[in-house]
């Protein structure tokens, strides 16, 4: 779910945070407030939404469901990361490779975004970390089950939900599962941040 989520929230974000770092107007005003508003949005309405969308049209809980909602999450908190890594870009390297006689799209994929890389790294790297602890848009698209999932069509279970199923159940035994699943996702959140970070001060140094 997290991949599925990864493969819409990555594009469209960079691809919104790009627009409004190159095309500042009206349109981008209004977008740059919908990403705001959008971040401090409950998770829960996200799922509600999607369940109304996607769920109960096709009549069915399942692991892709569950991955659009994690992505519309993504979707704003990448956009505003990506924003404001490349406004700390300076305008001089924009002008130099424009001067040039690049175009913008080309400057903007091969100039801004591989000097802003790191914020826009770091930003997904967040979005990820925060989708990955989410459990109340999952429980109205994805379900959970108890079944090993063939398809992405079919409901799937994750940390979240079992931490949610494990903790909420009147057994020790079930409580002592569910610590463990939580520190399970702590570790691999911690994981993925470190190895984030390490990566993208490699490629700075290695382009310095």
């Amino acid at each position: 779910m997290v991949a599925i989520a990864s493969m819409i929230g990555i594009p469209v974000g960079v691809f919104a945070g790009a627009y409004l770092s190159e095309y500042p107007g009206r349109l981008a005003s209004a977008v740059r407030l919908l990403a705001e508003v959008l971040t401090g949005v409950p998770s829960i309405v996200t799922g509600i939404v999607v369940y109304v969308v996607l769920v109960a049209t096709l009549h069915r809980f399942s692991a892709f469901s569950g991955g659009v909602a994690l992505g519309f999450m993504m979707i704003p908190i990448v956009a505003i990361s990506t924003h404001e890594s490349l406004k700390l870009v300076s305008s001089s390297i924009r002008e130099g490779g424009l001067a040039l006689g690049i175009s913008r799209s080309k400057t903007m994929v091969h100039i801004l975004l591989t000097t802003a890389r790191s914020g826009i790294i770091t930003g997904i790297a967040l979005a990820v970390a925060r989708v990955m602890g989410e459990t109340a848009p999952l429980l109205f698209t994805a379900l959970g089950s108890q079944f090993l999932m063939t398809s992405v069509m079919d409901p799937a279970a994750s940390l979240t939900l079992l931490i949610f199923d494990f903790g909420t159940a009147p057994y020790e035994s079930s409580h002592t599962f569910a610590w463990g699943a939580a520190l399970i996702l702590l570790l691999i959140v911690l994981g993925l941040n470190i190895v984030v970070r390490v990566t993208s001060r490699l490629k700075v140094t290695g382009s310095e």
